[in-house]
């Protein structure tokens, strides 16, 4: 069964950078699009940006032109610069798969990231 790894987290600064990385072990030529969400504690999961395969990115409101979502070659990044409190959560990376034309899209998520931002 396919499994997806975050990696990347960690404490920093207000105003400083994190790269999160995605992989999914059996690679992405599957997948149609990659998600990353996040959860602080008390919260629900948001959606923070997504890429659709050979589509354009989307992203939450609230970090908008601070996050930027890519792709090189298996591995799927979420840069966050200019970091604020309230981005502290744990980021989970979420993979939508469709092996075949006759298969539903079915989900797999990792199991999150830690990041915490200081303020």
């Amino acid at each position: 069964q396919a499994q997806v790894a975050e990696s990347g987290g960690g404490l920093v600064q207000a105003g400083g950078s994190l790269r999160l990385s995605c992989v999914n072990s059996r690679g992405l030529r599957s997948s149609v699009a990659v998600n990353w969400y996040r959860q602080a504690p008390g919260n629900e999961r948001e959606l923070v940006a997504r890429l659709p395969s050979g589509g354009t990115a989307t992203y939450g409101d609230s970090v908008l032109g601070r996050f930027t979502i890519s792709r090189d070659k298996e591995t799927v990044y979420l840069q966050m610069n200019d970091l604020k409190s309230e981005d502290t959560a744990v980021y989970y990376c979420a993979v939508d798969i469709k092996p075949s034309i006759e298969s539903p899209i079915s989900r797999i998520w990792g199991q999150g990231t830690q990041v915490t931002v200081s303020s």
